[in-house]
């Protein structure tokens, strides 16, 4: 297995990665039915607000890692969160999701990030036992507003 990060001339990894997310995540139409086109994913990939990690086994794709840095505003110093990470199931219990984190540590270090954040929710006990073991768990509430004048 091999681990990449992806840049703007790995559209094609990028759009594999997104299948194995629709696939893990049960949820194929958020994923693969309207993607971007080409130019806006190049554009994204070699943003410095976005990072992508693929792990790749002979040749596919069989894992990926979706983060963005936030640069803060208090201090000097940038965050990355971890919005999604996937294992193609028949790679799962390889290790292949600490690989995808360890790379994304390599990615925070060279961005000046001072924490990686990632929120897992309750009964993905995969998820949470795998975040356990790198870090230190902190317990918060999520609330998703909508910008939309009358919306929940």
């Amino acid at each position: 297995m091999r681990v990449q990060v992806l840049g703007n001339d790995d559209v094609a990894e990028m759009r594999a990665m997104l299948a194995v997310f629709g696939e893990a995540f049960g949820d194929q139409a958020t994923y693969t039915q309207a993607q971007p086109d080409d130019a806006y994913l190049g554009e994204l990939l070699s943003s410095a607000a976005f990072i992508a990690v693929a792990a790749l086994s002979k040749g596919k794709v069989v894992g990926g890692l979706a983060a963005y840095t936030l640069p803060k505003f208090e201090q000097a110093r940038t965050e990355v969160y971890i919005y999604d990470l996937a294992v193609d199931a028949a790679h799962r219990r390889q290790r292949v999701a600490t690989a995808l984190i360890e790379e994304l540590k390599k990615c925070a270090r060279a961005h000046g990030a001072y924490v990686i954040y990632v929120q897992a929710d309750r009964g993905d006990d995969a998820a949470i036992a795998l975040y356990t073991k790198l870090g230190a768990r902190e317990d918060v509430l999520h609330f998703d507003i909508s910008p939309v004048e009358g919306g929940e």
